[in-house]
């Protein structure tokens, strides 16, 4: 069984279908020694190389279907490079060999939250596609007077520049005068369609963060710029969502909960084994004071003063 060449070597990293055609156009990738043109389709069995280097290459069956929950902060861009040299949300992830990460979507550089990442670019594609209405939930706060006629306009739908949206839930959960947070939900991933909702209305957002992707939720205690690697049992319910069958495989660490408490507990008691140390090292036992008027016997009460400053 043979793949079109852009889509096996954007399964090995090397960058989108559509850049990697740039590549082959540009004469920069060969197989088996012969400069690829495009429509060039191979088994993986190949040697391919892309400027000269060898790329290792798998087999679509041999990877495994893997996602991670990414807790995107505010000022990193959803793209593998920025041009302005900004932060990007691929720093931080960890590195594959014979395969990449594709984002589900994107998050622009001032939203936070939730962003899903995969191995399979398939299942990316799938849950990107409005066809599925797969539901986003975001945390939004809003400056400005909002009343319950523009709450019902936007649950009905307002119409955008690029047709009508509207949210399909739009709950207030806080906040007073003219700071007000909601959560609402979309069935699909407009560009800065939350944004430019409320400003279709008036109302500017001051702060937006996904907190949901269907039912995959932020987990908890994810710090921003964390990433947490989905169970088999989450992974596959985004498959059948989007109506992929289920992996039989996982990469993700059964034990690792356990090995992190028992971690957890070995931190903990290093710490309170310091601050004993550290108790009995200041002296918790009163100090004689030295002798008044006697050379020798005793550090000068400025000598004292300094020697704790050190401590």
């Amino acid at each position: 069984m043979t793949e079109k060449l852009q889509k096996v070597l954007a399964r090995a990293g090397k960058g989108s279908r559509r850049e990697i055609e740039g590549l082959i156009s540009q004469g920069r990738v060969s197989v088996n020694g012969k400069v690829a043109v495009l429509g060039d389709r191979v088994t993986g069995s190949e040697q391919i190389r892309v400027d000269g280097h060898l790329v290792e290459t798998q087999a679509e069956s041999d990877i495994v279907c893997r996602v991670l929950a990414y807790h995107k902060p505010e000022g990193e861009v959803s793209t593998r490079k920025d041009p302005e040299g900004r932060p990007t949300v691929f720093d931080r992830l960890p590195r594959l060999q014979g395969a990449r990460w594709v984002a589900v979507g994107r998050l622009d550089v001032n939203t936070s939250g939730l962003l899903l990442f995969t191995t399979d670019g398939e299942l990316a594609n799938r849950l990107m596609h409005p066809r599925h209405e797969i539901d986003r939930e975001y945390a939004v706060r809003v400056f400005g007077e909002v009343d319950e006629a523009m709450l019902q306009r936007l649950r009905k739908g307002v119409m955008l520049e690029d047709g009508e949206a509207r949210f399909e839930t739009l709950k207030y959960t806080g906040g007073e005068g003219m700071n007000l947070w909601f959560h609402v939900t979309l069935k699909e991933g407009r560009n800065r369609e939350v944004r430019r909702l409320w400003e279709s209305q008036g109302v500017q957002v001051s702060r937006l963060m996904r907190v949901r992707y269907g039912k995959i939720e932020m987990p908890k205690n994810l710090p921003r710029g964390g990433w947490a690697e989905l169970p088999l049992e989450q992974v596959n319910y985004l498959r059948k969502e989007v109506g992929l069958p289920p992996e039989q495989e996982s990469k993700v660490d059964v034990n690792a909960p356990d090995r992190y408490k028992q971690v957890a507990r070995i931190r903990k008691a290093v710490r309170k084994h310091n601050t004993r140390v550290k108790g009995a090292g200041t002296g918790a036992a009163p100090k004689k004071p030295a002798p008044t008027g006697s050379r020798g016997q005793g550090p000068k009460p400025g000598q004292r003063q300094k020697r704790k400053t050190r401590m």
